[in-house]
């Protein structure tokens, strides 16, 4: 399989030791790599008989592969005394064969209330046992529920989550789940379920997860993705749950792959942060090209999400310095007119730089490119004149309207213009419309503000397209 991208997705959960595997092990990973797998997160789940003893052979074989141990809520009945907990935490801490940083997670970990193999408090106490383990080693917790998800919740609440973070792996189950999994922090990884046409429940919980809360995963040999449902399930087939998250979060599936292998990179500890190599000057969401010229901004907004992180879409942003025209135009490269469009966005308010906005904006409009450029529309003030006569060449502006009123839009942007604020923007968008085809006002979705009087101020008051932006959801 050719995919056009290689060493670029992680299957952050399957099950490398099982006997599926024992006769052609070497051909299902040879697969892997060619289908772009750059890394395979293996689970071993404990059982009396051998303990860990395939699970150990698998990772001790392979360097791209990591592993994760824990006793799966099946096998709780087995637990007797502290020995498996034990084994666990010498396999972690780098006994035997398997080096120290080999193993990277506890679990799958949980309850399973679907086939009820284990008591229902045996399987609750040897959760509770591994959640306080993962505490102890700072790793993180992959999460196993089913038909159990009052009670999952419940002792993930009392215990307290792992500062190392936790997972719901194989996530099928409902909305509120994965809202309250959200809510304390977790992230959900899923599989080729969501791949199955009557699928829908799971297919929603992709739709409301936020990417950089997602991880993709096969739970192989279970679980084979159509077009391969029926079959044993392999690594490679991880491509196929890519293409189904693309498919329902509207992108690509170089988006998905680039991000969800960050996602799984940072938090199962795989490397450290991006270096300053991989900064992006111009990089690519979907099949726009957006530049990232500076990192100042007019304003402070309270929900800005660079406060947090300078990472968008699997894209690290954060400029050691401002790029010159040369050095944007470089990152460009030669076939700008392949993107859909351009857009002067990163993290900062790219009309700061007006006078490189111009030179670049203009160039590319004579190539045939169609260009965008999300602003906080406070470039008036900011230059002491009014600029929109010299952004004619722009198709499509986005302006940051945040607030249905002054005050609410000083509640939540920080602005050093105070009250000339609010209506310098909404000035901004008037005089937009004389010079741009298209002027948009956006709002972020900030808990409690009124989307409809922000919907009114620019539909009805000064007639501009409008749209809403996901809370603590960017690009």
């Amino acid at each position: 399989m050719d995919n056009g991208v290689k060493n670029f997705f992680i299957d952050t959960h399957a099950h490398l030791d099982d006997t599926r595997f024992n006769a052609d092990k070497p051909d299902v990973l040879a697969r892997a790599k060619e289908a772009g797998l750059k890394n395979i997160i293996s689970v071993g789940c404990w059982n009396k008989q051998s303990g860990f003893d395939g699970f150990v052979k698998v990772l001790s074989a392979h360097e791209y592969i990591y592993g994760a141990v824990g006793i799966h809520p099946h096998e709780a009945k087995d637990v007797t005394g502290n020995a498996p907990y034990e084994l666990m935490k010498k396999l972690c801490l780098g006994g035997g064969p398997v080096k120290q940083g080999r193993i990277v997670a506890i679990g799958e970990a949980g309850l399973d209330y679907h086939y009820d193999k284990s008591p229902r408090d045996k399987q609750k106490e040897v959760f509770i046992r591994q959640i306080r383990l993962a505490r102890e080693l700072n790793l993180p917790l992959i999460v196993h529920t089913r038909e159990a998800e009052k009670d999952t919740i419940d002792i993930l609440t009392q215990e307290g989550v792992p500062s190392a973070g936790i997972v719901f792996h194989c996530f099928s189950g409902s909305a509120d789940l994965a809202k309250q999994a959200l809510k304390m922090g977790a992230y959900l990884s899923f599989t080729g379920v969501i791949t199955y046409p009557n699928a829908k429940e799971v297919q929603d919980a992709v739709k409301l997860t936020p990417i950089e809360k997602m991880f993709i995963e096969t739970d192989c040999p279970y679980l084979a993705p159509v077009p391969h449902r029926g079959k044993r399930n392999e690594p490679s087939y991880v491509v196929e749950t890519a293409k189904a998250v693309a498919k329902l979060k509207g992108l690509t599936l170089d988006d998905v792959a680039r991000i969800t292998t960050l996602n799984a990179t940072e938090f199962f500890g795989l490397k450290e942060k991006a270096p300053a190599e991989e900064i992006k000057i111009a990089y690519v969401i979907r099949n726009s090209l957006y530049l990232n010229i500076t990192n100042r901004c007019t304003n402070y907004c309270t929900f800005c999400a660079k406060f947090k992180s300078y990472t968008v879409k699997g894209h690290y942003l954060k400029l050691n310095e401002e790029p010159d025209e040369s050095q944007l135009l470089r990152a460009i490269g030669p076939d700008p007119l392949k993107y859909d469009e351009v857009v002067f966005c990163g993290f900062g308010e790219p009309l700061i730089r007006l006078d490189l906005v111009k030179s670049i904006g203009l160039r590319l409009k004579k190539m045939g490119c169609k260009i965008r450029i999300d602003t906080d529309g406070l470039a008036n003030l900011v230059h002491g004149r009014n600029v929109l006569s010299e952004l004619s060449f722009v198709d499509v502006i986005s302006v940051s309207l945040n607030a249905g009123d002054s005050d609410t839009y000083q509640k939540l942007v920080k602005t050093p213009f105070g009250d000339n604020a609010y209506p310098a923007i909404l000035y901004f968008l008037r005089e937009a419309k004389k010079h741009i085809t298209k002027v948009v006002a956006s709002v972020v979705a900030v808990p409690g503000l009124d989307i409809e009087a922000c919907r009114k101020v620019a539909e009805d008051d000064i007639g501009v397209a409008f749209r809403v932006r996901e809370y603590d959801n960017v690009g």
